[in-house]
């Protein structure tokens, strides 16, 4: 499975951005899409997941209300809209992709995810 993650960049506090991953090589009819973000010096957070089983799942603490998930079965994309950006929210950003049947989203570590996009900055500047 190949993962893409679009749309990061420099934003300035207080303004949006929209990040989206789309995934290739997936085999399993249900699948989840993750986001996860890793700041410098601190551990990989998860952030939201979006599934087909169950749609969007906000991580609890992860930028509450400032952020949505969805995701296109079809293109098999995840797309993570956020809002009201702050200097706290600068991280390097990663989707992944979980390949089961049945899987419905839930708060489960980066390390339970199969495969992983590159990764795309965000930086949110005063």
């Amino acid at each position: 499975v190949q993962l893409v993650e679009s749309g990061g960049g420099l934003v300035q506090t207080g303004g949006s951005l929209r990040l989206s991953c789309t995934a290739s090589g997936i085999i399993e009819d249900e699948y989840a899409i993750g986001w996860f973000r890793q700041a410098p010096g601190k551990e990989r957070e998860g952030v939201a997941c979006w599934s087909t089983r169950a749609g969007a799942y906000n991580y609890p603490d992860s930028a509450k209300g400032r952020l949505t998930v969805t995701g296109d079965r079809s293109k098999v994309t995840a797309t993570l809209q956020m809002y009201d950006l702050e200097a706290k929210d600068t991280a390097v950003y990663y989707c992944g992709a979980l390949d089961e049947w049945g899987f419905s989203c839930r708060p489960i570590k980066d390390v339970e995810y199969d495969d992983w996009g590159q990764g795309i900055q965000v930086t949110v500047s005063a």
